[in-house]
């Protein structure tokens, strides 16, 4: 069973986002997507100063398996990414909820958001 903090919003597509007072916004993928890629081998992340709709994509990631987007949950500009990852993707696999892939500051709020229980009843 895939691990589902209650703290978090999520996405159909499986991405979370945690939310902070100041407007800005942590994005990840989650612990069922980073199991259903399998070893995750590479993250192209975005560039700091992007600017997104929700829904674009913003990134890919790719496993062994297969390569998957990665979708903006809200409209955002890119205000910081985890270039851990590009040195060591697989830090996805082992702890996906800590091993952020992009802060962002929030220009429109997700319309399709999850909460931690629709996102269970989705898996």
């Amino acid at each position: 069973m895939s691990i589902v903090p209650e703290n978090l919003k999520y996405t159909k597509d499986h991405e979370w986002i945690e939310f902070d007072e100041d407007g800005s916004a942590t994005v990840g993928i989650t612990d069922y997507a980073q199991e259903s890629l399998g070893d995750i081998t590479f993250v192209e992340l975005p560039e700091v100063g992007s600017t997104f709709e929700e829904g674009d994509t913003f990134g890919v990631v790719e496993s062994v398996k297969a390569a998957s987007d990665l979708y903006a949950p809200v409209g955002c500009e890119v205000v910081e990414v985890n270039e851990d990852l590009d040195a060591e993707p697989e830090n996805l696999n082992s702890d996906p909820y800590a091993s952020w892939i992009m802060k962002v500051s929030i220009t429109t709020e997700g319309s399709q958001l999850l909460s931690d229980a629709e996102y269970k009843e989705l898996l």
